[in-house]
């Protein structure tokens, strides 16, 4: 088929940056442009002769297709938000149009459907509003993968929550992935940072003020818990509140009313609460910094968050999700991570956890303008040359020999993921996401691994 000037259609369809397919009456794939080999990550001589859900995996293929409903209907759609699933398995947010397709006679013969990749957008949209939802957590380390399998029965319910972790594993956006996907998405998110704001400041914050109720307040002020309305209180820090405030917040907690400083009638809350600590908590009960009958109101559900250390294997998902995330925000065009870099923080022990990681590489993107981000890239502390020094923070094991090959990379990776799990091969490939036969043939290929099953 050409068009007017002698011009192919597949040559038209092959240069727009949006993805384009087709599919017959079977639903058999006949048409895959490059934009859609892009986006999905498959290419056409794969995707091609196979079933259009095995490809795209989208939001819709579980019976509401939306070019299964173009072609019965005999109508257009277009705009539709969906997502669809890449081979890694990562999601994609598009934004779709459907046609029925027809040959020159007029004899139905398919559909077409076009995707815009909307990640970009779907990403600085999410910056400004901090609109994270369960899907915006990497990572697929079993004990992640166990909060995520939870996480939206958590959501539905009113459950107080408590979420521990050290600082820089992400507590806060497990606090916003459960408001934006329960039903109090609509009311305010209220973070508070418990351990940043004074005793005295502490209190009025949390529960606000009357005119009048010491010398600087002329008028009345309302306080985090009457801004959050019915929507959802994050207590950050939740460790570090004075006694004063912890008894207060646990009348809160039992009778869900507050009294405003220089108030003589309590005021209702309805907000749910969700509190964070890096601390120990049961320690701080055992030394009577915090008290017994307040931890046990705030630790009605517990989620705790694994460092980042006991989770390498998230390493390199996280290194992609801010390679993209940088990309956006710095207008740039960094391809990803060399393998030698990959190796250092494959072996650096991320005292800061997630929030290191997303350090070091705005860092290596402020140096890196195209290409890779490579050795030269990273923060000093960081560099080879520092294995051996003694200084806090050095990024690779004494006596560590740098740099490792991609080979050597994914053998550390599959012996890490089996001894995390005591050996079971199975578990391991489930983390890593491999195959049994794939973990056979590179542990043999591993030095002083045995290549028997379990």
């Amino acid at each position: 088929m050409s068009l007017p000037g002698n011009i192919p259609c597949e040559a038209i369809m092959q240069s727009i940056a949006d993805g384009v397919f087709t599919v017959d009456r079977e639903w058999n794939v006949t048409f895959f442009n490059k934009a859609a080999e892009a986006i999905t990550g498959i290419p056409a001589s794969e995707a091609i002769g196979r079933k259009c859900w095995e490809v795209l995996r989208s939001s819709l293929c579980d019976g509401q297709c939306a070019l299964e409903d173009c072609i019965a209907h005999s109508r257009s759609i277009s705009g539709k938000s969906i997502f669809i699933v890449r081979t890694d398995g990562t999601r994609v947010p598009v934004s779709i149009s459907a046609s029925p397709l027809r040959d020159a006679a007029g004899e139905l013969i398919g559909g077409v459907e076009t995707f815009r990749d909307l990640t970009e957008i779907t990403l600085l949209r999410k910056e400004m509003e901090s609109a994270f939802t369960f899907e915006d957590i990497i990572g697929k380390s079993p004990a992640l993968r166990r909060i995520m399998t939870i996480l939206p029965q958590i959501a539905q319910s009113d459950a107080t929550v408590l979420i521990t972790g050290e600082s820089g594993t992400g507590k806060e956006r497990i606090a916003r992935a459960l408001h934006n996907i329960g039903p109090r998405e609509e009311d305010p998110f209220v973070a508070v940072n418990c351990g940043a704001l004074p005793e005295t400041l502490l209190e009025s914050e949390l529960f606000g003020y009357k005119a009048g109720a010491f010398t600087d307040a002329k008028r009345d002020k309302a306080g985090r818990f009457k801004l959050a309305k019915e929507g959802t209180i994050f207590l950050d820090e939740i460790g570090d509140i004075p006694h004063s405030v912890q008894v207060k917040l646990l009348r809160v907690l039992q009778e869900r009313t507050y009294e405003p400083l220089g108030s003589v009638a309590p005021e209702k809350t309805s907000a749910r609460i969700i509190a964070a600590t890096n601390a120990d908590l049961e320690q701080r009960v055992r030394d009577e910094r915090f008290r017994q009958d307040l931890f046990y109101r705030l630790n009605v559900v517990r989620l705790h968050l694994p460092p980042l250390r006991e989770r390498t294997g998230d390493i390199p998902l996280l290194a992609d999700y801010f390679v993209r995330r940088l990309n956006t925000l710095k207008s740039k065009d960094i391809q990803g991570i060399s393998e030698d870099v990959m190796a250092v923080l494959l072996r650096h022990d991320f005292p800061g956890n997630i929030r290191e990681l997303e350090n070091i590489l705005e860092y290596a993107f402020i140096l890196a303008s195209s290409g890779f981000i490579q050795l030269d890239h990273l923060p000093e502390s960081l560099h080879p040359s520092a294995s051996s020094s003694p200084q806090t923070g050095s990024a690779v094991t004494a006596g560590a020999d740098l740099p490792m090959t991609m080979e050597e990379i994914k053998c550390r990776a599959a012996q890490a993921a089996l001894a995390r799990h005591d050996g079971r091969r199975m578990a391991a490939c489930r983390e890593l996401g491999i195959t049994k036969d794939t973990l056979r043939s590179l542990l043999k290929r591993c030095p002083d691994t045995s290549p028997q099953d379990e």
